[in-house]
C-alpha cells in the first residue's frame, strides 16, 4: 500500500476519532509518520494489533473492506520488520533468580529430594502473567535469609541427619476436598484420605498422629455411620488400623500409632478409610459431591455422610540407629573414603560433580576452593559426612545456583549486541523447556562450544521436547497463561453449586494440562487448543460434563461429540476461573478471550463504576430475579461503561450456556439463556461454536499472541514492542510447517532475542559483580 493510500485510509476511517482535537484513547494519528512508521514503532505495533484483531475501526463506525485493512496492517508490519532486520534489538533480561518452582525442580534433579518449597521460600511476584519474569524476581535480605535456611534443611534431608531432634511434619487435606471415593496413591479398597511422600531423616522410630473432621457443634462428621476404620500404610504395607468411634469427642481427636521403625529416605505414606460398600445411595435427599460444604450435614440421621480425615502428622525420629542408603545419598556420595588420606580427594570429587550440575557449568578453581573450605569447616566439627553436608548447604545457597548469571565478554562495548555463550544458551534452553537447569549432556555439548551450531541446537531441542521434563511447559507455561492456577482459589457458593469441590477442580486443571501436553507430544497445530475434538477426563469430570461410560479416577482420552466442548473454551477450567462464586461473568470471560487468546489489553474501567446488581435482592416486597445478560445490559446503559463492554461482552455472552463451574445449562435464573451477540468487527456469534469460528477467522492474531506469550516465558522478561518483528518471523516460519508446536519452539530458540542480548549503559560495566550480568 502506497503512502498516499495509507493517508487516505486513515483520513477517511481513523482520524474521525484519532486526531489532535478528539484524541480518543489519548491517541492521534499525527504521532505516526505513515511514511516511516518505525519512528514510533511502539504505537504502530498497537495499531497493527487492533487492525489484526478486528477492533479498529470500532463497532458502529464506517469500515473499509477487510482486504484494505489487511493491506494496511501488512504494510506497517513490513516497514517495521525491514528496519528491525537491519538493526535488531534483542533486549536485556535483568539478573535472573530461580523462582520457587525452578528451585524445587533443581533440588530434585540434583539431590533426589522433593521439598515443600512453599514453606521454605516466599511467593514469587507475577508479571506479564508469569512468575519467571526476571525484572519481578527481586532480591531482599529476607529472601536471602530464606535461601540460607532452606539450604540447611535441604542438606540435612539429602545427607541424612542422625542427630536431628524429634519434630512433627503435618500434612493437611483441604476442606473442599471430598473423601467419599478412592484417592490416587492410597491402597486399593480404600476411600478418602491422603497419600504423600515423606523424607525420613534417619533410620529410626516414628509416630503418626491423625485427626478427623468434626462438625461445627463438636460432633464427628459422619457420626451416623458406625463401623468405619482408618488405615495407615507405608509403601503400601499396613502399619496401623483404627476403629472409628462415632461418639468420639473433640478431646479424643488425636489418634496415634505406636512407634515403629522406618528407614531413612523418601517413603510413601497413606492414611485412608477402608471402603465398606460401593453402589447407589438411597437417602431422602441427594448427597452433594462437596461433602463438607455444610458441616452440620455430617451428623443428620438419614444422610450417608462418611468420616473425613483432617490431617496427619509424622513425628520423629526417636531411637535413631543410623542412616541407610537413600536415593539422595546415592547421588551425593559417588565415593566413600576408606581411610583418612582418601577423604580430601573423595570430597573434592563429590563437590566438583555437585557444583557442575548446580552451577550449570564446569566449576572454576575459585568455586572449588570455596566448596572445599565449607567441607573442611564441617569436617573440623564432625566427621566426613558432616563436611559433605556443609558443602551441600553451601551449594544450595550459592549465588551461582540461585542466580543465572550471563557474563558479558570483555571485548563488548556498551549499547552493543552480542551472542550469549553456549553455557548461558544451555541454561536459557533448559529453563524454557524443562523449568530446571541443563542436564549433563547439554552441559557437555555447551562446554565443547558446539551448542551454537544450528544442527546441534536443533537436535538438542528435539531431544528435550521428547524428554518427560518437557511436561513443565504444560504445567508452568500453559498453567499460567491460561490461568489454571486460579482453580486452587475457586470456592463456588455451596448452595448454588453443591457438586463443585477440589476433586473436580483438580480434574479440570489436569484436563487442560493434558490437552496442551498432547499438542507438545504429538507436535500438533497449536490452534488445536481452540479446535480439539478430543479431551482427557476421568469419571468425576465426565459426570460433570454429562459424558457417559467413563469410570474411575484414571484419565483417558475421549472423542467429543458436542462441538460446544471443543477446545479450551469448552473446558471447565477456563470457564470456572472466569466466573464469580455465585454466577457467571460475561465481562470476565470476554476479557479473558480478548487478553489471553487475542492478546489485546482490555480497556481500564473508569473510576466509581457501579457493580453489577446481584439477584436475590429484595426490591420493595418483590424478589427480583433476572438473568446475568439482562442485568449486564442494564449496567452498560451508562455511556462510560458501554464503550468498553461492547468489545468484551459479546465474547463472554457467547459462553453463557456454561454456568459458573463449566456445566452446560439452558436457563439462567429461570430465563432461557441467550448467547447471541455481535463482535466489534460486526461478526455475529451465537454460542461457543460461533465464537470459536470467529476466533479462527482471526487465527493469525491468535497464533501471534500464543507465540508472544511463549516467547515471554522463554526469555524470562517482559515482551516489548521491538520483539514483535521476531514474533512475526517465528509465526511465518511455523505457518510453513502446519503451525506445529515444535516449529514455534524452534523459531523462538533460533531467534535474536533468545540467542543474543544487548549491553545497555556504560555504568553497567561494574554491575552484577564485575559485569557478570550487565
Amino acid at each position: 500500500m502506497s503512502v498516499a493510500a495509507r493517508q487516505a485510509l486513515v483520513g477517511q476511517y481513523c482520524e474521525t476519532c484519532h486526531d489532535d482535537d478528539v484524541m480518543d484513547g489519548n491517541f492521534s494519528f499525527s504521532a505516526i509518520d505513515l511514511a516511516h512508521p518505525d519512528q514510533n514503532a511502539e504505537q504502530t505495533e498497537k495499531i497493527i494489533l487492533k487492525l489484526r484483531t478486528g477492533l479498529m475501526p470500532p463497532s458502529g463506525m464506517p469500515r473499509p473492506d477487510r482486504s484494505a485493512l489487511a493491506d494496511f496492517a501488512s504494510t506497517l508490519e513490513n516497514e517495521l520488520d525491514r528496519v528491525a532486520s537491519a538493526n535488531p534489538n534483542p533486549g536485556r533480561p535483568s539478573l535472573y533468580r530461580q523462582n520457587r518452582n525452578e528451585y524445587r525442580n533443581s533440588v530434585r534433579e540434583l539431590l533426589a529430594v522433593d521439598i515443600d518449597v512453599e514453606s521454605l521460600l516466599p511467593a514469587d511476584s507475577i508479571t506479564q502473567g508469569f512468575d519467571n519474569i526476571s525484572e519481578a524476581l527481586t532480591v531482599t535480605p529476607t529472601l536471602m535469609e530464606a535461601y540460607i535456611r532452606a539450604a540447611g534443611k535441604i542438606s540435612r534431608m539429602a545427607v541424612g541427619d542422625p542427630e536431628m531432634a524429634p519434630k512433627q511434619a503435618t500434612y493437611r487435606i483441604s476442606k473442599n476436598f471430598s473423601q467419599n471415593r478412592y484417592v490416587e496413591g492410597t491402597p486399593m479398597g480404600t476411600r478418602g484420605g491422603i497419600a504423600f511422600v515423606h523424607n525420613f531423616p534417619a533410620d529410626a522410630e516414628y509416630v503418626f498422629r491423625l485427626a478427623l473432621v468434626f462438625t461445627r457443634n463438636t460432633f464427628l462428621f459422619g457420626s451416623t455411620m458406625p463401623g468405619e476404620q482408618l488405615e495407615v500404610a507405608v509403601n503400601g504395607e499396613r502399619v496401623a488400623l483404627f476403629d472409628i468411634d462415632p461418639l468420639m469427642t473433640t478431646a479424643e481427636n488425636d489418634i496415634r500409632t505406636e512407634p515403629f521403625k522406618i528407614a531413612a529416605g523418601p517413603q510413601t505414606v497413606t492414611a485412608s478409610f477402608v471402603q465398606r460398600s460401593l453402589g447407589p445411595i438411597d437417602d431422602f435427599i441427594r448427597r452433594p459431591e462437596r461433602t463438607l460444604g455444610d458441616g452440620f450435614s455430617g451428623q443428620i440421621p438419614g444422610l450417608t455422610n462418611l468420616p473425613h480425615l483432617l490431617n496427619i502428622g509424622v513425628v520423629g525420629p526417636y531411637n535413631v540407629t543410623g542412616v541407610t542408603e537413600t536415593p539422595s545419598r546415592r547421588m551425593v556420595f559417588v565415593c566413600h573414603p576408606s581411610s583418612a588420606s582418601e577423604e580430601e580427594p573423595c570430597a573434592r570429587r563429590i563437590v566438583t560433580g555437585l557444583a557442575r550440575k548446580a552451577f550449570r557449568k564446569p566449576p572454576t578453581e575459585e568455586h572449588l576452593e570455596g566448596l572445599m573450605s565449607a567441607y573442611q569447616e564441617g569436617r573440623d566439627h564432625g566427621d566426613f559426612e558432616d563436611g559433605i553436608r556443609m558443602s551441600v548447604q553451601f551449594v544450595m545457597a550459592h549465588p551461582e545456583f540461585v542466580f543465572r548469571f550471563e557474563r558479558v565478554p570483555t571485548d563488548v562495548s556498551p549499547n552493543e549486541d552480542y551472542r550469549v555463550g553456549d553455557l548461558e544458551l544451555a541454561s536459557r534452553l533448559a529453563y524454557f523447556l524443562w523449568s530446571v537447569g541443563p542436564d549433563e549432556e547439554l552441559i557437555s555439548v555447551a562446554s565443547e562450544g558446539r551448542l551454537k551450531e544450528p544442527d546441534v541446537l536443533r537436535g538438542q531441542v528435539r531431544r528435550m521436547l521428547a524428554d518427560r521434563r518437557s511436561e513443565a511447559i504444560a504445567k508452568n507455561f500453559a498453567g499460567q497463561w491460561l490461568h489454571l492456577r486460579g482453580l486452587t482459589d475457586a470456592v463456588p457458593d455451596f448452595y448454588i453449586y453443591p457438586d463443585s469441590d477440589d476433586n473436580l477442580f483438580e480434574a479440570m486443571a489436569q484436563e487442560t494440562e493434558m490437552l496442551f501436553d498432547s499438542i507438545v507430544r504429538e507436535d500438533l497445530d497449536v490452534m488445536t487448543l481452540l479446535t480439539s475434538d478430543y479431551t482427557f477426563i476421568n469419571e468425576r469430570l465426565a459426570k460433570h460434563y454429562g459424558i457417559p461410560d467413563v469410570m474411575g479416577n484414571k484419565f483417558r482420552r475421549v472423542t467429543l461429540t458436542d462441538e460446544n466442548r471443543f477446545g479450551v473454551l469448552g473446558q471447565g477450567s477456563v470457564l470456572t476461573v472466569t466466573s464469580y462464586s455465585n454466577r457467571t461473568s460475561p465481562v470476565a470471560r470476554g476479557k479473558y478471550v480478548l487478553e489471553q487468546i487475542l492478546g489485546v489489553s482490555a480497556p481500564t474501567p473508569p473510576p466509581n463504576v457501579p457493580a453489577l446488581e446481584e439477584n436475590n435482592v429484595l426490591g420493595g416486597e418483590t424478589l427480583k430475579l433476572r438473568s446475568v445478560r439482562e442485568r449486564l445490559e442494564q449496567h452498560r446503559t451508562n455511556e462510560p461503561c458501554n464503550s468498553c463492554h461492547k468489545i468484551m461482552d459479546p465474547m463472554g455472552l457467547a459462553l453463557e450456556n456454561f454456568d459458573a463451574v463449566g456445566a452446560w445449562r439452558e436457563k439462567d435464573s429461570g430465563f432461557t439463556v441467550d448467547p447471541a451477540g455481535e463482535l466489534a468487527n460486526g461478526t455475529k456469534v451465537d454460542g461457543p461454536t460461533g465464537l470459536r469460528e470467529a476466533l479462527l477467522d482471526h487465527s493469525p492474531a491468535v497464533l501471534r499472541n500464543f507465540t508472544k506469550q511463549l516467547l515471554t516465558y522463554a526469555l524470562g522478561r517482559s515482551a516489548q514492542y521491538y520483539d514483535m518483528s521476531a514474533v512475526r518471523s517465528i509465526v511465518r516460519q511455523a505457518e510453513q510447517n502446519d503451525r506445529r508446536f515444535s516449529s514455534i519452539v524452534m523459531g523462538i530458540v533460533e531467534s535474536t532475542p533468545f540467542q543474543m542480548r544487548r549491553v545497555e549503559e556504560a555504568t553497567d560495566q561494574n554491575a552484577g559483580g564485575g559485569g557478570l550480568n550487565r
